[in-house]
């Protein structure tokens, strides 16, 4: 069992940088691809970016590439998320998931967090 928490979230300008922290704790998340989700009101959760065990390998959404920066610190259980040159539409509920491959589909994440809002203003 894999406990995800989320930090870091809050409201920014546009072209702003926010970095957001996922803490795992029951055990290591060193056998688990991480990836962070983001649900926006009204719609589906999407995926936002990957990252593999080692950190070695990282997927991304068309829509964050070259502005969102996935890494980990297996040691520390840690996961995060840089993001920078934040938009209005990245507003959204952030989730930190655990799976076993970097897939871009929720299913294939067995542990979420509850979220951290983000909120872009114009």
């Amino acid at each position: 069992q894999v406990q995800l928490v989320e930090s870091g979230g809050g409201l920014v300008q546009a072209g702003d940088s926010l970095r957001l922290s996922c803490a795992a704790s029951g055990r290591t998340i060193s056998s688990s691809a991480m990836a962070w989700f983001r649900q926006a009101p009204g719609k589906e959760r999407e995926f936002v970016a990957a990252i593999s065990r080692s950190g070695g390998s990282t997927v991304y959404a068309d829509s964050v590439k070259g502005r969102f920066t996935i890494s980990r610190d297996n040691a520390k259980n840690m996961v995060y998320l840089q993001m920078n040159s934040l938009k209005p539409e990245d507003t959204a509920v952030y989730y930190c998931a655990a799976g076993r491959t970097t897939t871009v589909n929720t299913l294939g994440y067995h542990y979420w967090g509850q979220g951290t809002q983000v909120t872009v203003s114009s």
